[in-house]
């Protein structure tokens, strides 16, 4: 038997892939090492989902679904939003994406304080690192972490990553100087560490965190990048050049996150919307918004019954087995939700928990409610404000 190496396979390195002939009877046979399907750890890369909504000046929210953000010390709120990218963005755009997360600085003209910081984090489930196939406690084991930054400023940036078992371990790398308004593909391969762990839960295991800036709190002018070491949180990176943080109204873009087991990137995989937002929906479900519905913002809640004159109760089945048994997100007013059965109908203003699991959720809607002991019935929203969604996130 002979053997044919091939330049690429889409989506395959080189070094990955070969085409064996079997010379007796001509056949040939692909041999692939890499994943070719749920090889990217990261969760809506492309930024196609954003069930809390596309933009957000709240530090603590996300700007898409699961990038959070994170802000403190700034002199105006920065804005962070699912932006569409168009052809003129020149790379992620021709390689298939169409969205970013965008931060939009804002004023800070009372300068860089050390504890001044804007940031994305990341986070994965521990056992989704133990299972992936890395060996992370050899330094000949990697992981290829790869994505798109496009800044208004030209200037370099940093992405720190930390462990969250054992003893706690940082890694940090820069993407260099970037070139103003000029998206940059940035790959970095990352060795595995004998003091590395990742138990086999659903508590969080790495963070990755983008910096747009951080304050001299966090930072240390020693600190050397491209290597672990034990966490110190005054010590996280190097320090940072302020030039984007101090420019009014800068942006920062990021899209096309992938994070792979092995030495080499490979092109993104795009995954439907679909199936990006049932991934998502682990860590965070929007099950009903006045807002979204068809008919006077009336969104179904659930069916169920009057366990007295003044108490709804139904259950609430989510679409997938969430992380954990998660919070209920909601918001209340009068009338915000409105509860149907027995031909009437009547207003009320909360809605609680009564038993819930990672699974489904027993709802009660309560407070100004008078209708029939024991009658059936359903409930919806009322009002475009009324919210009831479920938060799982690490």
């Amino acid at each position: 038997m002979s053997e044919i190496k091939v330049n690429s396979i889409k989506g395959v390195s080189a070094t990955s892939a070969a085409i064996s002939i079997n010379n007796s009877d001509g056949t040939c046979t692909a041999n692939i090492t890499n994943n070719l399907s749920n090889r990217n750890l990261i969760i809506n890369g492309a930024m196609q989902v954003a069930q809390r909504g596309t933009s957000t000046t709240t530090s603590g929210d996300f700007g898409v679904d699961r990038f959070l953000v994170l802000f403190s010390g700034t002199d105006e709120a920065p804005t962070f939003a699912q932006h569409a990218l168009t052809s003129s963005d020149t790379g992620p755009y021709a390689a298939g994406f169409r969205n970013s997360l965008h931060i939009t600085n804002g004023d800070q003209s009372g300068g860089a304080g050390t504890n001044d910081y804007i940031a994305v984090d990341y986070r994965l489930e521990a056992q989704d690192i133990a299972n992936s196939g890395w060996d992370y406690t050899s330094s000949s084991s990697f992981i290829t972490f790869s994505y798109w930054i496009k800044s208004s400023v030209p200037q370099n940036f940093y992405v720190t990553l930390k462990t969250d078992h054992g003893t706690d371990q940082n890694y940090a790398f820069e993407t260099g100087s970037l070139t103003q308004d000029t998206w940059t593909k940035i790959t970095k391969t990352i060795p595995g560490n004998s003091n590395l762990q990742f138990d086999n839960n659903n508590t969080e295991g790495l963070r990755f965190r983008f910096l747009a800036f951080r304050g001299t709190d966090k930072t240390s002018s020693s600190y050397t990048l491209n290597t672990w070491g034990a966490y110190s949180s005054s010590a996280r990176m190097p320090d940072n050049t302020p030039t984007w943080y101090t420019t009014n109204d800068a942006t920062l873009e990021i899209t096309g996150v992938q994070l792979e087991v092995g030495s080499v990137a490979t092109d993104f995989e795009h995954r439907s919307f679909g199936q990006e937002l049932a991934l998502c929906q682990r860590y965070y479900y929007e099950h009903a918004n006045g807002n979204n519905a068809q008919n006077n913002n009336r969104a179904a809640i659930c069916s169920g019954g009057m366990y007295n004159s003044s108490n709804f109760f139904g259950v609430i089945q989510f679409p997938v087995k969430m992380r954990a048994r998660p919070s209920l997100v909601k918001t209340t007013g009068t009338d915000y939700y409105r509860v149907y059965g027995a031909n009437v109908s009547d207003g009320c203003n909360d809605v609680s928990s009564q038993n819930w699991s990672d699974q489904a959720f027993a709802v009660n809607l309560y407070d100004s409610l008078s209708l029939t002991q024991g009658s059936g019935g359903w409930a919806e929203t009322n009002n475009a404000s009324a919210l009831i969604a479920f938060n799982s996130e690490l």
